[in-house]
């Protein structure tokens, strides 16, 4: 099975750094953002490569300089070049990249979440759905909290850990090849196709995705350097759970 990370986002969140480098070169720990997610899709062996799809006719080639200059990996990379078509359109540029393989993981390069893809991958099997998202119930907040009862504070709560109401859907995907058909179709009368709400949410009426939920497994956005300052702790333990 082949991981694609999706690398080619303009980083708007991140600005003005991304003016000037992909979101996927953000600095953690000295190193890219996008070398961990490489290194640690390296590790599982139901993936047999990894493909990168971004925009490497402007910053992004930093991205691919990076790895053919300085950094050896025990999975082949490919990088595929998109089109800025949403993160449902540029995925019709890996049909021909698949091969015979029936599922792909997809994984947006600004999450850090040490998931186990072996078992999110079981977990896509036995739901026999087209898809599967990884998603959590639980997230620890980065401000306090106050329990208050009748205009009274009668509690603080210092970044508490608190249980959803919905289901936060994460970037971390197993989909089915089949899928790209469905793009397919859909860009044929629309340029810019959003993978969630054009692609998957119909199937959802049908009751063809499933959720992984990773519990209280640690997971991160990182948008810009200034969310990497203010989460060292939370990435520090989260780099440790990667091993890389």
């Amino acid at each position: 099975m082949k991981a694609v990370i999706l690398a080619g986002g303009r980083g708007t969140r991140g600005r003005p750094f991304t003016e000037y480098i992909p979101k996927a070169m953000i600095p953690v720990q000295g190193r890219p953002l996008i070398y961990y997610v490489v290194k640690y899709l390296s590790k599982f062996d139901i993936i047999d490569s990894i493909i990168i799809l971004g925009d490497f006719s402007g910053i992004g080639k930093q991205i691919e300089k990076y790895f053919e200059n300085h950094i050896s990996v025990k999975k082949p990379i490919k990088f595929i070049q998109d089109t800025q078509s949403g993160t449902g359109g540029d995925l019709i540029h890996l049909r021909s990249k698949l091969g015979k393989n029936k599922e792909f993981i997809l994984w947006f390069v600004d999450n850090l979440c040490p998931v186990d893809i072996n078992k999110m991958y079981r977990f896509h099997k036995d739901s026999k759905t087209v898809a599967t998202i990884a998603v959590r119930r639980y997230r620890k907040e980065e401000t306090g909290f106050a329990i208050v009862n009748k205009g009274i504070i009668e509690e603080f709560k210092e970044k508490p850990t608190i249980e959803l109401q919905m289901a936060e859907c994460l970037g971390i995907y197993i989909i089915n090849s089949e899928i790209i058909n469905k793009i397919k179709i859909k860009k044929q009368n629309k340029k810019d196709l959003n993978l969630s709400y054009d692609i998957l949410q119909p199937l959802s009426k049908k009751r063809k995705i499933a959720a992984y939920d990773i519990g209280k497994t640690q997971w991160l956005d990182i948008d810009s350097p200034t969310r990497v300052d203010r989460n060292k702790e939370l990435i520090d333990s989260i780099i440790k759970k990667f091993g890389t």
